[in-house]
């Protein structure tokens, strides 16, 4: 990892469903592993720029005690790059969009959130246009892929 801290950016399409849903769960799983890292979600488009998170997406998250508190949609900044360790985006077409402007020296920091996890699935699906069982199937591989990612950078802090 680059700094001491590590630092982990969660990327979607608009930054309104799956980031900051992976934002507020990870944030949760590292506090809960006390594992000290600077996270934060942004979208490929700016659709939604300066809003809350889908309320949608907030309710599920919610009723399992994730918390949404200071999350903000915003679009992915060229400074991004270089500022964070991990830029996991929940699927393909959001990996190409972030390869696609990504400097040659960091594309390595770019990688699919279910890289992490265990599940079948290879992306997080966008629940905007779905139903509520959608938001659901969301947190569980959101879930999963972040405790993954937390054994993950505990491995990397313990080999420092």
């Amino acid at each position: 990892m680059s700094g001491s801290v590590p630092s982990v950016l969660f990327v979607c399409l608009g930054n309104i469903c799956r980031s900051p849903t992976a934002e507020a769960v990870f944030r949760a799983k590292a506090r809960e592993a006390d594992l000290t890292v600077d996270i934060d979600s942004a979208g490929t488009h700016g659709y939604h720029i300066g809003k809350a998170p889908d309320p949608r997406s907030q309710q599920a998250a919610i009723a399992r005690g994730y918390d949404f508190k200071g999350i903000a949609c915003r679009r992915v900044d060229d400074s991004d790059f270089e500022q964070f360790d991990l830029i996991l985006g929940m699927d393909d077409e959001n990996i190409e969009n972030l390869l696609k402007r990504c400097p040659e020296e960091h594309k390595h920091k770019v990688k699919l959130m279910l890289n992490f996890g265990e599940s079948r699935y290879t992306e997080v699906p966008d629940p905007y246009y779905g139903g509520k069982r959608g938001f659901e199937l969301v947190l569980d591989l959101i879930e999963d892929a972040s405790d993954g990612l937390v054994t993950h950078l505990q491995k990397a802090q313990s080999d420092d």
